[in-house]
C-alpha cells in the first residue's frame, strides 16, 4: 500500500467534495490560523470543514489524539477524505498517518489554503486554496 492516496489541487478535491457526499475535509491547521487566515467554506457543498489540529499550538507538538479526533468524524474509511494546511507539509504527514491508520483514500491538499510564498514573501496569492478563488471565511 502507498504512504497516502496522493497530492490533488485545491480545486480537484472541492469538485469531490460538492459532488461525493461521503467526502470529507479536514483542515489541520492550528487555531490561530483558522482564526486569523480563515478557513475553507464547504457551505455550498452542504459541509462543514473539520477542524483538528495536526500539531498544538503553541508549542507545536504532534496531535497525540490526531487520528482519534479523525476518525470521531465518521467518515467512511473508504470515503475520500481531504486533508488541508498552510502549504501542504502538515496535511501530507496526515494523511499518510490516517492511512497508516486503515483508511484507503486519503489525500493532500497541494499547496494548502496559503500556497507557496511569492517573491514578496506572501502566501495566498501565488496557489493554494485561496488563490484559486475557492470560498472561504474568516472566523
Amino acid at each position: 500500500m502507498a504512504d497516502y492516496a496522493g497530492d490533488v489541487t485545491p480545486e480537484q478535491a472541492w469538485a469531490e467534495l460538492q459532488s461525493n457526499p461521503d467526502a470529507v475535509l479536514v483542515d489541520v491547521r492550528t487555531r490561530p490560523e483558522w482564526g486569523f487566515v480563515g478557513v475553507p467554506d464547504l457551505s455550498g457543498a452542504g459541509k462543514q470543514a473539520a477542524l483538528i489540529s495536526w500539531q498544538v499550538y503553541p508549542e507545536m507538538g504532534r496531535n497525540a489524539t490526531f487520528e482519534a479526533e479523525v476518525e470521531a468524524l465518521g467518515a467512511k474509511s473508504d470515503a475520500p477524505v481531504y486533508f488541508l494546511c498552510r502549504s501542504g507539509a502538515r496535511s501530507r504527514a496526515a494523511a499518510i498517518a490516517m492511512t497508516a491508520r486503515g483508511f484507503s483514500a486519503c489525500y493532500n491538499v497541494a499547496y494548502g489554503f496559503e500556497g507557496d510564498p511569492d517573491s514578496a514573501r506572501h502566501r495566498g496569492l501565488q496557489n493554494g486554496w485561496k488563490a484559486s478563488n475557492l470560498p472561504w471565511v474568516q472566523q
